[in-house]
């Protein structure tokens, strides 16, 4: 996600466009991207250490976005 003191023009439009669109009582909207990625093997800390240290570097923008790694368990059937 874009830092909060970083200007939004793609948030801005979407909010401006929501009462029009018959959405009210939205009074922020933020713009963002997300990478999914699929682990081979547990997910321990060293793992997660490394993912951390791969978005830092890589995958996000730290001048000017702020980002979050998450770990979700994978569903049963999923993907199949």
């Amino acid at each position: 996600m874009l830092k909060p003191e970083i200007l939004d023009p793609q948030g801005q439009a979407v909010q401006r466009a929501l009462p029009r669109l018959g959405f009210e009582g939205v009074s922020d909207v933020r713009q963002g991207k997300r990478f999914e990625l699929e682990v081979d093997g547990p997910v321990d800390d060293a793992a997660l250490a490394r993912i951390h240290e791969l978005a830092e570097s890589f995958l996000a923008n730290t001048v000017i976005e702020d980002f979050t790694v998450k770990v979700e368990e994978e569903k049963a059937g999923a993907g199949k």
